[in-house]
């Protein structure tokens, strides 16, 4: 929770984090390998992982027997791979420069974070680019890490959040069985679990932001069945839901198009729906830290039994 609390307090600083330090780690390692082969991806995925591992793994154990410095190690982890401040960073923006009319940034700001296409995005697609961008790096890069330090403490926290920045550096070369599909293997495996946490904790924080709980549970579970992707759509389905939106359909990528399930049966999306899916995010971080607290005490009284 003391990491959870300076991710909404210190923001994002860009530099500094972990998961910036670890990101240009993976890119150089990405470039020196000269392979583009299943195998040689897998050896990139399995080496880099093990070793956000072992580096929890080693923080844990310098902590042993000295609670606060045990406790003072995990709240630095925590913030180091929480994406929370930069979610809301990047949605707040993405909010003001479709407010303005300044579509050529919002193009900018959603080629960065997606491997969509966005040159030719209209308000209303950067709208829905926006908003889904939003709810899947809510459910990777803050429920993921949380759930995954409850169970497994440090090393949980830094070994779930390396495969997403893993499988992030190797979006361009996730064909079928190319170098990085092993890293989207392995992200889909560790965010099977998290993402349905996300999704059911989008249910429950619907109506804090004026949303409807019982759209998101329906969404959720009629929109999702033809979804390609084993969890993505499955989180944008209850985002879509909770702010009675539509989202989904034709999408553009770099490297070509996918006639994806719409997801929701509400209006269009537009700038407000960005801001109240940066808030509905904020809610649904506030409540996976309370999951993830309960869980870990949960684990450790059984551990004690």
């Amino acid at each position: 929770m003391l990491g959870l609390v300076a991710d909404g307090v210190i923001g994002d600083p860009h530099k500094g984090r972990a998961v910036t330090g670890f990101t240009a780690i993976a890119n150089a390692a990405r470039r020196r390998v000269h392979s583009d082969s299943t195998l040689g991806g897998a050896v990139y995925t399995g080496a880099l992982t093990s070793a956000a591992v072992l580096a929890g793994s080693a923080a844990e154990r310098a902590g042993s027997g000295r609670p606060v410095v045990r406790a003072l190690a995990t709240a630095t982890a925590t913030w180091a791979v929480l994406g929370g401040a930069r979610i809301a960073t990047h949605g707040t923006e993405l909010a003001r420069d479709l407010q303005c009319g300044d579509l050529d940034a919002a193009r900018r700001t959603v080629s960065a974070l997606d491997s969509r296409s966005a040159d030719e995005l209209d308000a209303t697609a950067l709208s829905r680019a926006a908003v889904e961008i939003v709810a899947l790096r809510s459910a990777d890069d803050v429920v993921a890490p949380l759930l995954w330090g409850a169970v497994a403490g440090v090393p949980g926290l830094l070994g779930s959040r390396a495969v997403g920045v893993l499988r992030a550096t190797t979006g361009e070369h996730v064909r079928s069985r190319g170098f990085g599909w092993v890293a989207a293997r392995l992200d889909d495996l560790v965010n099977l679990l998290p993402t349905r946490a996300a999704a059911a904790l989008t249910v429950a924080s619907a109506p804090v932001v004026g949303g409807s709980a019982g759209a998101a549970l329906a969404a959720w579970r009629r929109d999702t069945v033809l979804h390609p992707s084993p969890n993505a759509g499955r989180v944008e389905a209850a985002f879509a839901g909770a702010l009675e939106i539509r989202l989904g359909g034709r999408t553009v990528y770099r490297h070509g198009v996918r006639e994806l399930p719409v997801l929701g049966d509400g209006r269009n999306p537009d700038a407000g729906h960005v801001t109240r899916a940066v808030e509905l995010s904020r809610v649904v971080g506030w409540l996976a830290g309370a999951a993830s607290v309960a869980l870990a005490a949960l684990l450790g009284l059984r551990r004690r039994a």
